[in-house]
Order: C-alpha cells, then sequence, then structure tokens
C-alpha cells in the first residue's frame, strides 16, 4: 500500500460565506483522489489569507495563532492516519475525517461524572448509601492529587488506572485508624467506582468500559456473634454507669428485634402498636438503607427494655422510643461494656443484627424466610450472610440422627434373633417327626390344619 502520496492535507477559506470580512477555515482531507471536507470552526480575515501558501500573511499575533493552529491540526490529522494504519483499519478520507472528530470532541472529565453521579442518587438512594458514595469520591479525588491532577478526561480511564487506584487505596491509611484498609473495604470503593465508570458507559460519555477486564473477589468473612450464654450474660449484668446500661439496652433491644442502629434511632411510641394475637405489642417501621416495611412481634426481653425506658428523661425530650446516642460513641462504649462483662470479642453495634439473626432467631428453629422478612432484607441470599449453626444445634441433629441409627440397629438385631429361633424351631421340629412313617405325618397334618 501507498503511505503518504495517498494522503493530502490542505486548507481552504469559503469566499462565497464572507461575512463582514471574514471566512470560515475549512480542512480538506484527501486519500487516492477522494476528498472531505472538515469544518474548523475558525473565522479568519479574507484580506489576511494567502490562497498560495493556504495560511495567514503577516507577522500579527492572529496570524501567529491561525498558523500554529493549522501545524497543529494538520499533525492530528496525519497521527489518526497513522492510527488507523497501525490498526489495520481501512484508510478512507471518510474514515480518517470521523476518526479526527471523535478525538477532537470535548471529552467529560471525571469530576463531571462525579457531580453527575451525586445528583442522580440525591433523591433514589438511601442516606448512608449516598455517604458511602461520597467517601469513595474523596478517595478519587485524593488519588488525582497524589498523580499532581485537578482532573482527568474519562477517555484516559484504562485498566492502569484502575490498577493504580487500587495501588493507591491499598497503601492508603484513613484518618484516625490504626491500619490501612482491608481488601474488602478496597474491593468495595473500587465496586462504587464501576458503578459511576458504567453510568457513564451507559451515558456514551466514553466509548469502551475500562472494567471490562477488571476482576475483583471478596475475601470470606465470618461474620461474628454472641452466644446464646454471652447474650444472656450481656442482658443481666448490672453496670453502675448510665451511658454503659443504656447502650447494652440498645444493644440487647437490636439483638431481640433484628432492628438496625439507624432505624431504632427513627422509632417513637407510634411505631409500637398491640396485635391481634392476645394483645402482644408490635414495632412497625420502615428500614432506611432499603426502604422495606418491617413489622416484628416483641419477644420478652424487648419489650422489657421498652417498659424500662419508658419515662427516661431522654425519651421524653427527644420523644425517641429508647434513648439514643451516635453510633461513633455506642460503638466505643461496647468495647467497655465487653471487657466489663467478659465478652472476648469485638464487640460492635452490627453485631447486634448477627446475633439476632443467628443465636436468636435461626437457633431456635425459625425459617430463614421469617428472618429475611424480619430484618428488611430485599434478597433471601443476603440473609444467608448472617446463616449460622451454633454448637448445640450441630450437637442436637447429631442426636437425633444417631436416635435414628439406634432404632435401626435395634430392629436388625431383632429380625436376626427372629431368624435364629425359627431356624431353632425348624431344626426341633424335624427330630420329633423325623422317626414318624408317612401315614402318622399325613394325620399329623390334617390335625394342625382343622385346628
Amino acid at each position: 500500500m501507498r503511505t503518504s502520496k495517498t494522503l493530502g492535507i490542505h486548507f481552504w477559506v469559503n469566499k462565497q460565506k464572507e461575512i463582514d470580512g471574514e471566512v470560515l477555515l475549512y480542512a480538506r482531507i484527501t486519500v487516492d483522489k477522494k476528498r472531505v471536507n472538515i469544518s474548523l470552526k475558525r473565522k479568519v480575515p479574507l484580506d489576511h489569507w494567502d490562497f498560495k501558501q493556504r495560511k495567514m500573511t503577516g507577522n500579527s499575533a492572529k496570524s501567529k495563532e491561525i498558523n500554529d493552529y493549522l501545524e497543529v491540526t494538520k499533525s492530528e490529522i496525519y497521527s489518526t492516519y497513522q492510527i488507523l494504519r497501525s490498526d489495520n483499519k481501512p484508510i478512507t478520507a471518510a474514515n480518517i475525517k470521523n476518526e479526527f472528530l471523535q478525538e477532537g470532541e470535548e471529552s467529560k472529565t471525571i469530576l463531571e461524572l462525579l457531580r453527575y453521579h451525586s445528583l442522580k442518587i440525591e433523591n433514589t438512594l438511601a442516606i448512608g448509601s449516598i455517604r458511602n458514595f461520597k467517601v469513595t469520591e474523596g478517595y478519587i479525588v485524593r488519588f488525582l492529587k497524589k498523580k499532581k491532577l485537578t482532573d482527568i478526561s474519562l477517555s484516559n480511564l484504562n485498566y492502569e488506572f484502575l490498577c493504580d487506584f487500587e495501588n493507591f487505596l491499598n497503601g492508603y491509611y484513613p484518618k484516625g485508624h490504626p491500619k490501612a484498609m482491608s481488601h474488602n473495604t478496597v474491593t468495595k470503593h473500587i465496586q462504587r467506582l464501576r458503578k459511576m465508570v458504567t453510568l457513564a458507559y451507559n451515558l456514551e460519555w466514553i466509548k469502551e468500559d475500562p472494567f471490562r477486564r477488571w476482576k475483583s473477589k471478596f475475601d470470606k468473612v465470618d461474620r461474628e456473634f454472641l452466644s446464646d450464654n454471652e447474650l444472656s450474660k450481656l442482658a443481666t449484668h448490672h453496670f453502675k454507669i448510665d451511658r454503659l446500661d443504656r447502650v447494652r439496652d440498645l444493644f440487647v433491644f437490636s439483638s431481640y428485634t433484628g432492628i438496625s442502629f439507624v432505624d431504632i434511632k427513627n422509632l417513637t411510641k407510634k411505631n409500637v402498636w398491640i396485635g391481634d394475637d392476645e394483645g402482644n405489642k408490635w414495632i412497625s417501621t420502615f428500614r432506611q438503607k432499603t426502604n422495606n416495611k418491617i413489622k416484628i412481634p416483641l419477644l420478652f426481653r424487648a419489650e422489657q427494655i421498652l417498659n424500662k425506658n419508658d419515662v427516661h428523661p431522654v425519651t421524653e425530650i427527644s420523644d425517641t422510643l429508647l434513648p439514643t446516642i451516635t453510633n461513633e460513641k455506642a460503638n466505643l462504649y461496647l468495647k467497655e461494656i465487653a471487657k466489663e462483662v467478659g465478652i472476648e470479642k469485638n464487640l460492635t453495634f452490627h453485631m447486634a443484627r448477627h446475633t439476632f439473626a443467628t443465636t436468636v432467631a435461626l437457633s431456635n428453629g425459625m425459617p430463614i424466610e421469617t428472618v429475611s422478612k424480619i430484618l428488611g432484607h430485599t434478597k433471601i441470599t443476603t440473609t444467608q450472610i448472617y446463616a449460622r449453626v451454633m454448637d448445640h444445634k450441630i450437637k442436637s441433629d447429631m442426636d437425633a440422627v444417631q436416635k435414628r441409627l439406634n432404632e435401626k440397629a435395634r430392629q436388625l438385631e431383632e429380625e436376626k434373633e427372629l431368624m435364629h429361633l425359627r431356624e431353632k424351631i425348624i431344626a426341633a421340629e424335624k427330630k420329633n417327626y423325623s422317626h414318624m412313617t408317612k401315614g402318622e405325618l399325613l394325620e399329623k397334618l390334617n390335625n394342625v390344619l382343622n385346628k
């Protein structure tokens, strides 16, 4: 294939469309005698245009600016031509024009994407989810600063960018944290970035999805929960410090209802109602995270905590069902509580929901579908994460298996013993009848049949 001789790049102006002494500037691309024109969307003074040299005349700043622009444009068109050649794509004037115009379009930036995404989720996601996206956005901005960038075009998002961002997160120490992020935390931030990039792809802000070859996997983590014994110790312990007593009540209430911290904070007396089931108390509310409605009959321990805090000064002022504090302080005080009670686990408030699902509900025979409904999960697969098999449940199930095996063994032994007795009887009978004649045997048989 011929190379440079097949490509012609020239600039020209359209004298027929002169307005106030100015004309539009065009680039003409010619390949194998076929040509196309590209409007450069710039105007030049007609009396300063050199039709022979195809550029501006004079040494004015305006002329130098236009001539420099023409050189840059010519270089970009030639680069486009070379890219098509290296990619083994058809070399035509139209293809060069199309590729050049696409590259020349104003590309959206990652900060524009973050702003657009924030507006999109403002009224569609829960407050907690919006806050999580804000945290991820903050890390993206920090990453750009580390690379000494204020912004980056979405067209420059590629696999290398994702690898660099992952490495940045793996080595980043969040303020107030003693160690770097865990693998699952890093994966979650990249997952949120992926959702935003997918939005850009669907909006056709980018041609290709940089995540198309990206694979990430969460490490399996065993979610801790309190055993029946630990929960009982916590619920019955007497605390001398009021703040610890209050947080313990919140934790135990969550452990016997499955209601999350943020949803407990939103509960008022209007959320409590008396059911038709012999006048038992129920709680009815909406989960802030998913907006799913949940209705929960109160177990004795949960109702006991409500009665205890019914006239608490904090609840009377705040009009809430229970005296609450911030989630950060609650988790801080839970460390003191665990130490005082003697629980050697990293006690966090979310562990209360795990405890409800595992210790209170599933291990006492509640179907997982019911647990899922109480927890307000949209998918039962989410509930299966909480599912645990307790030690005493394993023992109970194995005892039941052993009981069935023992019964089968007993039946088998009885059958063997019966068979042995039959064989003994037959052998004994043979001896009794061995000396009889044929006539005597027939007579004996008739007597048995008659009986």
